[in-house]
């Protein structure tokens, strides 16, 4: 099934031979969706020996990236995420576009299992040719799924993908994050005014692009048409999350269809005036460097506590801020001072 999840050992030799970069990096430019899952296994890889060809691999797809438009969607327990994401990319690839699905799972990094490691929740875009489908790294530190979600997107553009869905699994946090890689951002929500704007909070709004009602069928689309109406209401008073651009709240049905194809024209006005104005790209320039800071802050951590003397002065030091022995700011700056020391010795 394309987007499986492969072993590197069907592509890297037991002796740690050098991947085929040349191999790799060609047939993810053919659009080949074996190829792409390979490179997307290479890079959530947590192997040492992997890095180096992963980072050769982007290096050499890096050109043929950024031509797609990156679409977040985060969403309340219970606002059909799945059926959405489904009947949306469905759509988009009947119309011609290449969609590609990839998940960002925090909390995967503290249970250690991705919820889309269940794939058969879009069994019917799964199956589709224009369509990949592929879940969260199941491990790792928060920093690493950051690494392993954006440069999942560079591959997936290099592929062809013209359309990348990146949903959040995960809760809290995630949204930041989601919204933080992505160009165009938004929140599904359900019927049920009262209760549903209380539980979602204005600073998780504020982020937002677009506020999508599902679920506006049947004898649920009246309420439907009233929450809309009353985000519309709130959204006037908030901060909008892009310049420029007047957030606004719409009604989908994910069933029948009904509102997806205005909300993809939504997207796609919010995109050619944000390139008017040169928001978009400046966006995207102040997330890449974001994204390396990010990145220096998370290597830095590692550095520092997979430093063979911090491994030894570290629970030295909680035991002695633990009995009062030491302030919390005299034994950090012992620590870095160490630290720094081990370093020079290098």
């Amino acid at each position: 099934m394309n987007g499986e999840h492969q072993s590197p050992s069907k592509f890297v030799k037991k002796n740690r031979s050098k991947v085929d970069i040349n191999q790799l990096s060609e047939g993810i430019l053919a659009g080949n969706r074996t190829m792409l899952a390979k490179g997307i296994t290479l890079i959530e890889s947590n192997a040492t020996h992997h890095f180096d060809s992963a980072q050769e691999l982007l290096q050499k797809i890096l050109p043929y990236t950024k031509k797609s438009i990156r679409i977040g969607i985060s969403g309340v327990p219970g606002a059909g995420k799945s059926t959405f994401i489904e009947k949306f990319g469905t759509d988009l690839c009947n119309a011609g576009h290449k969609v590609a699905v990839l998940a960002i799972d925090p909390s995967s990094t503290i249970t250690g299992g991705s919820i889309l490691g269940d794939k058969t929740r879009m069994e019917k875009l799964s199956a589709n040719e224009s369509a990949f489908i592929r879940p969260s790294p199941s491990e790792g530190t928060l920093g690493g799924v950051h690494r392993k979600t954006r440069e999942s997107i560079l591959l997936c553009e290099a592929a062809g993908y013209d359309v990348i869905l990146v949903e959040t699994v995960g809760v809290g946090q995630s949204e930041a994050i989601v919204r933080g890689m992505t160009d165009f951002f938004m929140l599904l929500a359900i019927t049920g005014a009262g209760d549903e704007l209380q539980g979602m909070k204005k600073g998780i709004m504020e982020l937002a692009d677009a506020i999508v009602v599902n679920k506006a069928d049947g004898d649920n689309k009246r309420n439907a048409i009233k929450t809309k109406s009353e985000y519309n209401r709130i959204l006037h008073f908030l901060q909008p999350a892009t310049v420029g651009w007047q957030t606004q709240a719409y009604t989908v049905s994910s069933i029948e269809g009904d509102g997806i194809v205005e909300l993809w024209e939504a997207i796609q006005t919010f995109v050619e005036q944000g390139k008017a104005m040169g928001v978009f790209e400046a966006r995207r320039k102040e997330q890449t460097k974001e994204w390396m800071r990010q990145s220096l802050t998370h290597h830095l951590h590692n550095m520092f506590f997979n430093n063979e003397q911090m491994k030894t002065l570290i629970p030295k030091l909680e035991q002695e801020v633990m009995r009062a022995d030491k302030t919390v700011s005299i034994a950090v700056v012992e620590a870095l001072q160490v630290f720094q020391n081990s370093l020079n010795k290098h």
